[in-house]
């Protein structure tokens, strides 16, 4: 029996399957590569030193998907495939509605109907109530969700929504729903990372490419934020780490006890809060490299502290972040020297 993993080939699908391997679950990846690069399998291979059954297809092809569920005998899902860049969401929602949410009605009625009950979906901290964001940090799961800024948080929130509903339709379905926080950092090898398409979504690629010489300086949105230097503040968390929390979801759904709340929903952070500034100081210092910056104007939408309560994972998944903020900056800048140029060329 294997599981399949959508959208296997990016950021954090591909350092999963290296936790995954090392746990020594079987696995097929499932991903139609429009924000992925096919070359991390080939590298994730590498590591862990055994071939990868790797099938190209999009989830809402219902066709292709059966056909996989088929060949490989599939056991249980680990749900990354969608679109995921805030910015791009306000510009094309209905892009976003399309991949991310009947994407996944697709694939949740080829699951159905091949009775595989057993799901790990990757969700967002976007689902919590960007006023209670602002008010109740560190956020807890059961704060209120649903008033999002953006398409992209909406879609996380619909599927959480359409995942509870399914499994009060169905008992049998064991589904745990993991809200990450902000996903940094690479493998220790420095040959899987983040490499985004175009512009990135996130702070890191930002500062490793100012340090890098791609950009001139780095914009930091907002320096009179109520934060101890200004600037936002946010909960910071090692993709391994967070490869480590689908492992740790996985043997939950895969124990025998009963679970005691359906789905299982869980935030995946650090439970602290480091700032913009914070996070250059930390990277010129691992890197050696000076990051300039310069403030600019806040963002629409943006809040000044954001941050986890990651106590319920530690209870309930018996996980917990281990790395620390050099260890983020340290394997960003690893990646980042390594490969210039993400996927496309080799240094």
């Amino acid at each position: 029996m294997k599981i399949l993993i959508t959208g296997g080939a990016g950021y954090i699908g591909s350092h999963t399957l290296i936790e995954l391997s090392n746990a020594g679950y079987k696995f097929v990846v499932f991903d139609n590569l429009s924000n992925s690069s096919k070359k991390s399998i080939k590298r994730v291979e590498k590591i862990i030193k055994t071939p990868i059954f790797f099938e190209e297809g999009d989830v809402r092809d219902k066709k292709a998907l059966n056909k996989v569920f088929k060949k490989y005998k599939i056991d249980s899902v680990i749900h990354f495939a969608g679109l995921k860049s805030v910015g791009e969401s306000v510009q094309n929602p209905l892009e976003y509605y399309d991949n991310n949410i009947v994407g996944t009605l697709k694939l949740l009625e080829v699951m159905k109907k091949n009775n595989c009950k057993k799901l790990v979906f990757s969700s967002s901290a976007t689902v919590y109530n960007e006023v209670d964001a602002q008010n109740y940090t560190p956020l807890k799961e059961n704060f209120p969700t649903g008033v999002t800024t953006n398409p992209y948080g909406r879609t996380k929130y619909f599927i959480e929504e359409i995942l509870k509903d399914l499994y009060l339709s169905d008992p049998k379905f064991k589904i745990a729903i993991l809200r990450y926080f902000n996903p940094v950092g690479a493998h220790e090898s420095g040959t899987i990372g983040e490499d985004p398409n175009g512009i990135p979504n996130n702070l890191m690629p930002y500062i490793s490419q100012t340090a890098v010489g791609k950009r001139e300086f780095l914009s930091v949105f907002g320096g009179d934020y109520p934060t101890h230097d200004g600037t936002g503040v946010r909960d910071y968390i090692h993709v391994v780490d967070l490869a480590d929390a689908h492992v740790k979801a996985l043997n939950y759904l895969n124990s025998k006890n009963k679970q005691t709340t359906n789905p299982l929903i869980v935030n995946i952070g650090t439970g602290v809060g480091y700032s913009v500034i914070d996070m250059i100081k930390a990277f010129e210092k691992v890197s050696g490299k000076k990051v300039p910056y310069k403030i600019v104007q806040r963002r629409l939408g943006d809040i000044s502290t954001c941050y986890s309560d990651s106590s319920y994972a530690k209870e309930v998944l018996n996980w917990e972040s281990k790395k620390t903020i050099d260890d983020m900056c340290a394997d960003s800048w690893k990646w980042q020297n390594n490969n210039p140029n993400g996927y496309t060329k080799k240094k």
